[in-house]
C-alpha cells in the first residue's frame, strides 16, 4: 500500500482555524491581527527584496534592487492566519493548499531565512501556541525499532514510480558533487559515490556494510568497481525490493545481500561501514547507539564514513525538539544533528576517532534544485499516478526549502571518515577535496 503524508492533522487544524474566521466578528479582527503580525514580521526584513501582492494592494519589503528577489502572491486571506499563527508549518501547509504562491519560491525562502531573527520570529508570539501542539505530536514520532519503521516508510515507501520522476538513473537520493560544472547531475551522483569508496580505501576482498539502502546505487558501485562484498540494510520495503532487484539484473547476487532490519539488529564485523543520510532518521535520542553499533560492527582495523546532513551548533539544541515541515509531514520522526552532536556520540559511545571530515553542502542546493525542477516538469505525471495538487505543492515546498537551507548555509552536509584504533590508514591527499 502507498504510504501518504500525514494530511489529516493539518486539515483538522485549518478546518477548525477555518471555523474560527468565519464567525464574526471575531473573526475580522483575528484575521486583522493575523495580517498586521506578518507584515510586521516582513518589515523586518534586512536583505533580499519581497514583492507582496494581495488582492489589489502591493507591499514592498526589504532592499529595493536586492539581486535576491522574489514576488508573493496572497491568493487566500487565510494564508496571514495560517503563518501567523501556526509559523513555518503553517506557512508550508498554506502553500500546499494554494493560499499563496511566488514566482521563485526557493529565493522567497531565502530572504526569509536571511532575516535571522525576524525569521525566528515567525515562531514567537501566538505561534507558539499552536507550536506547543505541534511538539506533543511530534514527541509519538520517536525512533524506537517500530517507530523507526513506521517514520521511513512514511516517506521511502511513496513508491518508486514516484521518486524515479525526479532523481537521476542511479536512483540516488542524497547529494551530488560536482567535481567539474558541466557534469550531469549523473555523473555528479556517481563521482559523490567513488568519492565515498575512496575514502574508504576500498580494496577487492573487503567487506563492506552500509546502512541504509537507499535503491542500492552505492552498493552496485562499490562491488562492481571495487570488488568487495556487501551487506546493505533498509527499513523500506519498497526500496529493499528494487535493491534486490537490481542486483539481480547487475548478477552481483554473489557479492550484495541486502537486507531488511534495523542497525541496531546488525551483527558480525566487517572491514568497512558507510552511512549516506540515514543518521538523520535515527533521532538525537539515539545518536550513541548508532555510533556504538557502527564501532561493534567494524574490526578493529576499519573505518565507517557518515554522511550526515548537519544544522549549525548554535541552532541543535532548540531545533532537535521543535517539529517543522520536514520533521513533521515530510519525515515524520526525523532529527537534524549538527557536527558537534555527532563527534560527541562517537567520543561518548564508542572507540571512533575523526579521521577526516569534509563538508559537501553547497553543492546540496544544486542537487535539489534539479530534482525541484525536474518534478514539476513532470507534474502531470505525478498526478496521473493517482496523487493531487496539494500533495505536488507540499513536496515542491519541501524541496524549495531545503534548497534554500543550503543555499544560505543554514544547512550543511558533511562526509565524516571515523578509523578504529587499529587502523592506519594514510593520509587523505587534497586532491580528494579539491
Amino acid at each position: 500500500m502507498t504510504a501518504h503524508y500525514d494530511l489529516a492533522e493539518p486539515e483538522r487544524r485549518r478546518a477548525t482555524l477555518a471555523s474560527t474566521l468565519s464567525a464574526p466578528p471575531q473573526a475580522r479582527g483575528l484575521a486583522a491581527l493575523a495580517r498586521k503580525l506578518v507584515l510586521a514580521r516582513l518589515e523586518a526584513l534586512p536583505a533580499g527584496h519581497l514583492t507582496l501582492l494581495e488582492g489589489g494592494r502591493r507591499h514592498d519589503f526589504g532592499r529595493t534592487g536586492d539581486p535576491l528577489r522574489a514576488t508573493v502572491t496572497f491568493r487566500d486571506p487565510r494564508a496571514f492566519a495560517a503563518i501567523a499563527f501556526g509559523g513555518t508549518i503553517g506557512a508550508a501547509e498554506a502553500y500546499a493548499d494554494g493560499w499563496w504562491d511566488a514566482d521563485d519560491l526557493a529565493a522567497t525562502i531565502r530572504v526569509v531565512l536571511l532575516a535571522g531573527d525576524a525569521a525566528d520570529g515567525l515562531e514567537s508570539g501566538l505561534a507558539r501556541l499552536g507550536a506547543f501542539v505541534h511538539r506533543l505530536r511530534h514527541r509519538a514520532l520517536k525512533n524506537t525499532r517500530a517507530g523507526a519503521r513506521k517514520n521511513v516508510s512514511a516517506h521511502y515507501d511513496l513508491g518508486n514510480e514516484f521518486f524515479s520522476l525526479f532523481l537521476d538513473p542511479t536512483m540516488t537520493y542524497s547529494c551530488a558533487v560536482w567535481e567539474r560544472e558541466e557534469m550531469t547531475l549523473e555523473e555528479a551522483q556517481v563521482a559523490k559515490i567513488e568519492r565515498i569508496c575512496r575514502k574508504l580505501d576500498l580494496r577487492p576482498g573487503q567487506h563492506l556494510l552500509e546502512i541504509g539502502t537507499g535503491w542500492g546505487a552505492l552498493a552496485l558501485h562499490a562491488a562492481r568497481e571495487h570488488g568487495v562484498r556487501v551487506t546493505t540494510t533498509t527499513l523500506s520495503r519498497q526500496q529493499h525490493e528494487v535493491a534486490r532487484a537490481r542486483v539481480r539484473e547487475a548478477g552481483l547476487e554473489d557479492r550484495i545481500e541486502v537486507l531488511l532490519s534495523d542497525y541496531r539488529d546488525l551483527t558480525g564485523r566487517y572491514d568497512r561501514l558507510v552511512s549516506v543520510e540515514m543518521i538523520e532518521a535515527v533521532g538525537w535520542e539515539f545518536y550513541g547507539t548508532f555510533m556504538k553499533a557502527v564501532a561493534d560492527r567494524l574490526t578493529p582495523d576499519g573505518l565507517a564514513l557518515i554522511q550526515a546532513i548537519t544544522i549549525p551548533d548554535h541552532r541543535f539544541e532548540r531545533s532537535k525538539r521543535e517539529p517543522n515541515h520536514i520533521n513533521r509531514i515530510v519525515f515524520p520522526g526525523c532529527c537534524i544533528p549538527s557536527t558537534t552532536a555527532l563527534l560527541q556520540a562517537a567520543a561518548g559511545h564508542s572507540d571512533l576517532r575523526l579521521f577526516h571530515l569534509e563538508e559537501i553542502g553547497p553543492h546540496y542546493a544544486r542537487t535539489l534544485r534539479e530534482w525541484r525542477l525536474a518534478l514539476m516538469a513532470r507534474a502531470g505525471e505525478v498526478l496521473a499516478q493517482g496523487r493531487d495538487g496539494r500533495f505536488l505543492r507540499s513536496f515542491e515546498y519541501y524541496l524549495a526549502s531545503c534548497e534554500a537551507g543550503y543555499a544560505e548555509r543554514h544547512l550543511g552536509d558533511v562526509q565524516l571518515l571515523f578509523t578504529r584504533p587499529g587502523s592506519r590508514r594514510a593520509p587523505i591527499l587534497p586532491a580528494i577535496t579539491g
